[in-house]
């Protein structure tokens, strides 16, 4: 997971989901009418779909595994605990089918002293204050327990096929930095484009936790050697998304 800029919404999509939340409320909200309503909002949603889109991490990447293509339009607290954020757009994240329809479906786990959510939101916090992800394994680590839970709930750890796409990942970051290391004083061209690759990466959370860990300059030449780690810090000076 990583943080996303959710846009301010204004216009006709700002009016439509207002109106259609006072239909709701004023029908009275539950959860068969606002699965009801969702069902009906054709273009509405894709309305919505467009902008998840721009939101989303790399190449239109689930929002919560960061692996798969984003084809759903999750409600982040689901409309049987919340009919009436049926169309509240700080509701709507992006997710595969799989995190979904298979994992989340209605689940919303809360603190029973509390009452919080005890799922990460990466529209609204940095999932780095919840998460930990060891770069060399794969794996996550919960640093909270809404950290913990999410991991849980979306099987971050339990599928296989995402560590592994993760380790891959880091394998992949460390080839494109050295490879832009020995392009940048001699391809432009070819610099910007392995830039590009690393920013559009399928495991955002990868890149990014990479990033985070030029933070700790003589930890990050230990893992990624001293070519990449000096690419790393070339790029930070030259493209904000190295920041």
């Amino acid at each position: 997971m990583i943080p996303l800029q959710r846009p301010q919404l204004r216009g006709r999509l700002a009016a439509e989901l207002t109106r259609r939340t006072e239909v709701l409320r004023t029908s009275g909200a539950t959860t068969a009418t606002g699965r009801a309503a969702w069902r009906d909002a054709r273009d509405t949603k894709a309305r919505l779909r467009t902008l998840l889109h721009g939101m989303a991490p790399g190449l239109v990447r689930c929002m919560y595994c960061g692996d798969s293509l984003g084809t759903d339009i999750d409600h982040f607290e689901p409309i049987a605990r919340a009919p009436l954020r049926t169309f509240d757009w700080h509701n709507h994240l992006l997710a595969c089918a799989y995190c979904n329809s298979n994992l989340k479906r209605d689940q919303f786990p809360c603190d029973p002293v509390t009452g919080a959510h005890l799922l990460i939101d990466p529209s609204r916090e940095d999932p780095a204050d919840h998460l930990l992800l060891y770069l060399e394994s794969g794996a996550y680590q919960g640093l909270t327990a809404k950290g913990r839970t999410t991991i849980d709930v979306f099987g971050l750890n339990a599928r296989g096929e995402l560590v592994r796409g993760r380790r891959l990942a880091f394998t992949v970051v460390k080839a494109l930095l050295r490879e832009w290391h020995q392009h940048s004083g001699v391809s432009p061209a070819t610099a910007r484009e392995l830039a590009d690759a690393l920013a559009m990466l399928w495991q955002a959370d990868v890149f990014r936790a990479v990033v985070r860990l030029a933070r700790t300059p003589s930890l990050a030449e230990t893992v990624l050697g001293p070519d990449a780690h000096a690419a790393l810090g070339q790029l930070a000076c030259l493209d904000e998304r190295f920041t």
